[in-house]
């Protein structure tokens, strides 16, 4: 796997692709610098070596040239993170582009256009990549939230740097981590899968299940589950037509002697609200007219002598509509408990968009071992698919 620090950038341009699709508010500053501060080594790495780097992402989803989507709008938030001044240029391809990179200078940085301003892009356009790819002498992909697109800038532009392509700190770091959960694990291995829906989940199951020895199911699947078992639970969200689903993926977990962990009790709602009548009952034993919105207490205890037996831990979804405080608590609870578990010596990697967001609202970020970028890449990933962003760097 080559890495940026297989390669000198003295007197070279990396053409780095990186992952700037950040949010910003009404009056188009940045409101999370993550993935800013993510790529960071990766720059710095290159303009220590003493040379300059090229940087392009995509912004939003603009249907053609649309100012509000337009990277501009970060160039000083880039530069203060990374604590260069960064030069910009309107476009990602043509002349413009190449005079400015042409006059970029060791130790500068230069940001493209938004490259989604191209449908080329997004279509894996092969003369649009080789007009990219004109940008730099080395290709560097840093950018694990899209590597799962088959983008021009992901991907296809690879092709045209075939002795001179890598990947950055970022990319790097993510594939080692999630190889280390799934093939280099210290046992026992526990895979913590929330969310709403067991239909969203069911490769990621299948794929694990050879490399886990517990998995704990939380979040709105659960109830699929219960209903599955006989269990009553009144208005919560389920997948009816996924319940023969779910006692086969029970089958197989007993079959592969993976111990599965469901929430024994249930935080419930009269309606989906933060300021609902709540109640904890047995979680196969709701009422009609109620629905559960999180796991209970005793869910939790449950939880943490499990998490607090395990050496590697994947965590993937929330247990619970966290976004509401009411029903936080046995997110915040499992949180607690691999912090715990990390401190003890557990390997512990975080996934997943909710449950990225998760631990940021809730102060685990810097609790867990790592907390990837990418949701959609590492879904895949943990399916067990080759993203096409990292085969194109290791062909």
């Amino acid at each position: 796997m080559k890495t940026i620090h297989d390669f000198n950038f003295e007197n070279k341009k990396a053409l780095i692709r990186v992952d700037f699709n950040v949010p910003l508010n009404e009056n188009f500053e940045v409101t999370d610098t993550t993935r800013i501060e993510a790529a960071k080594s990766t720059i710095i790495k290159i303009l220590e070596d003493g040379g300059s780097a090229v940087l392009m992402s995509h912004l939003g989803r603009p249907k053609g040239v649309e100012e509000k989507y337009s990277l501009e709008h970060i160039v000083e938030k880039v530069s203060e993170v990374i604590g260069v001044q960064v030069k910009f240029v309107n476009d990602c391809v043509g002349e413009k582009v190449e005079e400015a990179v042409a006059n970029l200078e060791n130790g500068e940085i230069l940001l493209l256009e938004n490259l989604r301003f191209y449908s080329e892009e997004k279509s894996g356009d092969k003369a649009f990549a080789e007009q990219l790819s004109k940008n730099g002498d080395i290709y560097v992909n840093d950018a694990f939230g899209t590597a799962h697109r088959a983008h021009a800038s992901t991907t296809i532009v690879a092709e045209f740097f075939p002795e001179h392509k890598c990947f950055g700190n970022l990319l790097a770091k993510e594939i080692e981590s999630i190889d280390r959960v799934l093939n280099n694990s210290q046992k026992p291995v526990l895979a913590v899968l929330g969310g709403a829906k067991v239909s969203s989940k069911i490769t990621v199951i299948e794929n694990i299940l050879d490399k886990i020895d517990h998995l704990i199911i939380g979040g709105g699947m659960t109830f699929t589950f219960i209903k599955a078992q006989g269990g009553q639970i009144g208005n919560s969200l389920v997948e009816d037509d996924k319940l023969d689903l779910a006692l086969e993926i029970l089958d197989k977990a007993k079959a592969k002697n993976v111990q599965v962990h469901l929430p024994v009790d249930a935080v419930i709602a009269d309606s989906f609200s933060n300021d609902a009548n709540t109640k904890t009952v047995r979680v196969n034993e709701i009422p009609d007219g109620w629905m559960g919105l999180d796991a209970g207490e005793i869910s939790a205890e449950v939880f943490d002598k499990v998490v607090a037996q395990c050496k590697t831990i994947l965590w993937n979804g929330p247990l619970g509509v966290f976004e509401m405080e009411t029903f936080s608590k046995g997110t915040i609870a499992l949180g607690n408990s691999i912090d715990q578990a990390t401190q003890n010596g557990a390997f512990s990697l975080v996934g997943g968009g909710d449950s990225v967001a998760a631990v940021k609202q809730f102060g685990f970020a810097d609790k867990v071992s790592y907390v990837s970028t990418g949701g959609g890449a590492m879904l895949e990933t943990l399916e067990g698919k080759t993203l096409p962003g990292i085969n194109a760097i290791l062909i």
